[in-house]
C-alpha cells in the first residue's frame, strides 16, 4: 500500500463514524431533497441503490420515479468489473446477487442516465470517497464514454469533508444531495 492508500483508509474509518452517527441521528423525510431532484428529471432512466449498513436509503425517491420511467439498482458481477444496472420496481422480488447485494428477480437489465451513488464522505468540489472498489469509478467511465450521465452522490450532510483524498482514477460528481440541500460542484 502507498501513502494514499493509507490515507484514503483511515478517511473511510473516520467516514464510517460519521455517516453512522448521523444515520442514528437521522429522522424521517431524508429522502425529500432527492425526491425533489429527481422530478426535474421525470421518465429518465435512474439507478439508486439498495441500501447497506448506515447508507442514506433512496428507496422512497426510487419508488416515486418508478412511476414515471425506468428505475434500476447495481449489480455486481465481479471484482474489477463496471456495475450493471437491473429494473427495480417498489414491489420487485429481491434477492442476494453476486456479492451478496438484493438484487431483482427476474433481472432485466437497464442502462442509466442518472446514477444515484452510495458514499462514505464528499467534499464540494464533486469528489467522494467509497468503500475502495472503484466498481462506481469503472462504472461512470463507462457510461460517460456512451453519452451525457447525471452523478448524482446521495448522502448525509455529515459526511461532508473539507477535501477528499483523490487520485487519477476516481470518478467526480456531478451533484451531491444531502437531506438538506443540494450541491453543484463549480465546474461541472
Amino acid at each position: 500500500m502507498g501513502a494514499l492508500d493509507d490515507v484514503k483508509a483511515a478517511a473511510r474509518q473516520a467516514a464510517l463514524a460519521r455517516r453512522a452517527e448521523a444515520h442514528r441521528a437521522a429522522g424521517p423525510g431524508r429522502g425529500g431533497m432527492l425526491s425533489a431532484v429527481l422530478a426535474g428529471h421525470r421518465g429518465v432512466p435512474v439507478s439508486g441503490y439498495m441500501p447497506i449498513r448506515t447508507e442514506i436509503p433512496p428507496l422512497a425517491a426510487m419508488a416515486e420515479a418508478a412511476a414515471h420511467g425506468l428505475v434500476g439498482v447495481p449489480v455486481i458481477e465481479g471484482p474489477g468489473l463496471p456495475l450493471r444496472f437491473a429494473e427495480w420496481e417498489p414491489e420487485a422480488v429481491m434477492v442476494p446477487g453476486p456479492f451478496g447485494a438484493q438484487v431483482p428477480e427476474p433481472c432485466r437489465w437497464m442502462v442509466p442516465e442518472i446514477v444515484i451513488v452510495p458514499l462514505l464522505a464528499f467534499d464540494r468540489t464533486g469528489n467522494r470517497l467509497g468503500y475502495g472498489g472503484g466498481f462506481y469509478d469503472r462504472t461512470l467511465e463507462g457510461l460517460r464514454a456512451r453519452g451525457p450521465v447525471l452523478a448524482l452522490g446521495f448522502a448525509y450532510a455529515a459526511q461532508e469533508v473539507g477535501a477528499v483524498p483523490v487520485e487519477a482514477t476516481d470518478a467526480p460528481l456531478d451533484m451531491i444531495v444531502t437531506e438538506r440541500e443540494v450541491i453543484r460542484p463549480q465546474g461541472r
